[in-house]
């Protein structure tokens, strides 16, 4: 190295070295400005802080509380002892309750109002009977007057069966009804009817055709018929006739017979046999005319 360099370096050592003893000639000044700044102080030590003095406030107010507790003339109840009050009067009400139904129960269950009527849908057809006896298939039948008559029959699309039933027979001839049986049974599906012993008032029986009427006794007959339900029914035609004494043949009369020929039947008989004699009497003459006889 050249002697002009080393003392360069010596020189630029010796600049350093003085500079480094000035800045450490201020050092205690730190100490000074350390003193003088305050740190950032933390919310939750200053939260604490504030609990700590709420404790020890309410802690030198206990006793003051305590006293005025003591003072108090009446204390005020716990939520216990509300509870249990509470269940004692539930446990009473439930007492009276069950005390009241054991007496009702011994009275009996009073209802009011009819029972609700049960409906069925539009599209069921109402009930109505079948005839048993006599039998509807072999035809219309004929009864004697004073004679014992047996009506026998079975429920069809009957849904609701009536509870009572009456039975009945009319004669359009004389616009009379004949009482068979009135407040029967439903299930009673068979009567007997006496014609011989008849009751005062009634209309005396015709040789006629009768109908016989069978109906709910707590409706109408012209009342109209429910679906489910039966109504009324007309649909059974018999006939009676009223006996005669016996007389000798020959001074028998027919009331409704008579050998002569009626107005009518006389113009019909009179007009066949002229259309007949004409159709021969023409025939005869063109096959004469056309040499065919």
């Amino acid at each position: 190295m050249r002697p002009s360099q080393l003392l360069a370096a010596v020189l630029a050592m010796s600049s350093v070295s003085v500079a480094l003893t000035d800045a450490f000639d201020n050092i205690h000044a730190l100490a000074d400005v350390k003193d003088v700044l305050f740190g950032r102080q933390d919310n939750n030590n200053n939260n604490n802080n504030n609990n700590n003095n709420n404790d020890n406030k309410a802690t030198s107010e206990a006793p003051k509380s305590s006293e005025a507790q003591r003072s108090s003339a009446t204390p005020a109840p716990t939520k216990s002892d509300n509870n249990k009050d509470n269940n004692d009067d539930k446990k009473s009400t439930t007492e009276k309750a069950a005390s009241g139904s054991g007496k009702e129960s011994g009275k009996g269950t009073k209802t009011t109002g009819k029972p609700k009527e049960t409906s069925f849908d539009a599209r069921l057809p109402a009930g109505g009977l079948s005839m048993v006896t006599p039998d509807a298939v072999a035809g219309q039948p004929f009864y004697k007057v004073g004679d014992w008559i047996t009506f026998a029959w079975n429920y069809t699309s009957v849904s609701v069966t009536p509870s009572v039933i009456d039975v009945l027979a009319s004669c359009t001839a004389n616009q009379a009804t004949y009482t068979i049986a009135v407040n029967i049974s439903a299930s009673q599906t068979k009567v007997l009817w006496d014609t011989k012993n008849t009751p005062d008032g009634q209309a005396p029986f015709l040789t006629e055709k009768y109908t016989l009427i069978v109906y709910d006794a707590d409706l109408s007959v012209s009342a109209v018929p429910k679906p489910g339900h039966f109504g009324s029914f007309t649909g059974f035609t018999f006939g009676m006739y009223t006996p005669q004494p016996a007389v000798a043949l020959g001074d028998f009369r027919c009331a409704n017979c008579n050998s002569a020929l009626s107005q009518f039947e006389r113009m019909t008989f009179t007009a066949l046999l002229m259309t007949t004699g004409t159709t021969i009497g023409s025939l005869l003459y063109f096959s004469h005319a056309f040499g065919l006889l």
